[in-house]
């Protein structure tokens, strides 16, 4: 998905017609259709109906993403056009698990590598063992994370913050419903994490606050990153949860994440080492909060309530999205 292709397609929304559009992005009209054509190709539906142009459902709900992708570039270009001061050749190496911050996540990046092209970004996938360790053992500088550690060791930058939702098997009791509260799902089995993954992030996936610091019920299955989480779901063994972000990055077969109407809203966060003196983590930090704040993310409504199915005969995008 490329941001060209995103741009098109909002500027034909906006203008009603192909060749208008165009004409304002001082593009030919073939290639305002072929971006289009292109991005409803990698997302598997159609976006646009021709004659007139009017959104499809689909394009009704990729539309409220669509914008934010490109308030956050937008925000990106901004952030490095203020004074930033060349900090030379160097290395910083970049956690990220899962999908980090949504869409922030790959924003910034490319904001750092604009304000600082010498030095080299390393990308490390991180699991839930790694929260905090991968911090604290100096294997990255900056992570992005979910939920914030909570720990005097770490600094958390809030990027994100997201509504819950629960990640359950398309044959589960719930899978149908437009949302769930805490009480119908405290006693689902959800899956364990290994030895060493942080409380905060196990009270977090189990929603222990909700149950009174109760332990959850375990499935027989271990995950330490989402594909466990959704290959154990699929089948039926275990269920994990998520912020509501998680169902655009992750389509699997045979799962449904459903809205939890009731649980608190989550953070995604930048972690840094609290102490670190290392100057290319106070930039990093810097243009992720400011394109954070500029980009005017935006979660869900509190209302919001639709399950995200993802099964056998569901097309790419085509998921029962909230409309934002």
């Amino acid at each position: 998905m490329e941001l060209r292709q995103i741009t098109s397609f909002l500027a034909v929304v906006e203008e009603g017609q192909f060749a208008r559009a165009a004409a304002r992005l001082f593009l030919s009209p073939a290639a305002v259709t072929g971006h289009v054509k292109a991005l409803e190709r990698e997302l598997g539906v159609r976006l646009l109906d021709r004659g007139p142009v009017e959104l499809t459902p689909a394009g009704i709900r990729f539309i409220t993403r669509a914008k934010a992708l490109v308030d956050a570039a937008n925000a990106a270009r901004a952030a490095v056009d203020e004074p930033v001061q060349s900090l030379g050749d160097g290395l910083l190496r970049v956690g990220v698990m899962g999908h980090g911050s949504a869409e922030l996540t790959p924003a910034v990046l490319r904001a750092f590598h604009i304000a600082q092209p010498h030095v080299e970004l390393r990308l490390t996938d991180l699991n839930f063992t790694q929260h905090v360790s991968a911090l604290l053992e100096h294997r990255v500088d900056v992570a992005f994370v979910r939920p914030d550690p909570k720990d005097e060791r770490i600094t958390s930058d809030v990027l994100t913050t997201e509504p819950r939702i629960v990640v359950v098997s398309a044959r589960s009791e719930f899978a149908d419903a437009g949302s769930v509260r805490l009480a119908d799902i405290l006693d689902l089995p959800y899956l364990s994490t290994p030895e060493g993954t942080p409380r905060a992030f196990t009270d977090y996936l189990h929603f222990t606050e909700a149950r009174g610091g109760e332990p959850a019920r375990r499935s027989p299955d271990l995950a330490c990153n989402p594909g466990q989480v959704l290959t154990s779901a699929a089948a039926g063994r275990g269920v994990g949860s998520a912020l509501y972000s998680f169902a655009r990055y992750y389509r699997w077969p045979g799962t449904v994440c459903v809205p939890v109407a009731d649980a608190p809203w989550q953070h995604s966060v930048l972690a840094t080492r609290a102490t670190d003196p290392n100057p290319l983590v106070a930039t990093f930090r810097r243009l992720a909060t400011g394109i954070a704040a500029a980009a005017n993310w935006l979660a869900p409504p509190a209302s919001w309530a639709a399950p995200v199915r993802f099964g056998a005969g569901t097309p790419g995008f085509d998921a029962k999205m909230p409309k934002c």
